[in-house]
């Protein structure tokens, strides 16, 4: 099928599409027509959806690039499952850092109210 096919049949771009092939997220077939267009298999739309549900999961398209390998024909395998699942533990400890950051920050705010009510230091602590 052609790249304005593969873009109805799956939502996607083909500004977007021609993207995927620049990152070496989508490889078209190595044939193209006499005039030079490009021709993708059956499988490109399975193919497009997944990418498209990983950049939905937060994925960069660098990770996709390494993933891509371990999505065979559009089936999960289990070296994906594994892959999928550290990038998920990235992801968490990434949350945890910044519930982290977040809790000093309301302590700052916190601090900085009182400040403006009491006139008394910012400074978290027994002195503050």
């Amino acid at each position: 099928m052609r790249i304005g096919e593969l873009a109805a049949r799956t939502g996607v771009s083909v500004r977007a599409l021609r993207y995927y092939e620049e990152q070496d997220l989508l490889v078209p077939d190595p044939e193209r027509s006499h005039s030079g267009q490009r021709h993708y298999p059956e499988s490109a739309v399975d193919h497009v959806t997944l990418i498209q549900e990983l950049y939905a999961a937060g994925l960069s398209s660098r990770t996709i690039v390494e993933l891509m390998p371990y999505a065979v024909d559009g089936r999960a395998t289990p070296e994906l499952l594994d892959r999928l699942s550290a990038e998920r533990d990235r992801v968490e400890g990434r949350i945890t850092e910044l519930v982290g950051t977040r809790d000093r920050l309301d302590s700052v705010i916190t601090g900085a109210a009182k400040n403006l009510r009491t006139g008394r230091s910012c400074r978290v602590g027994p002195t503050g």
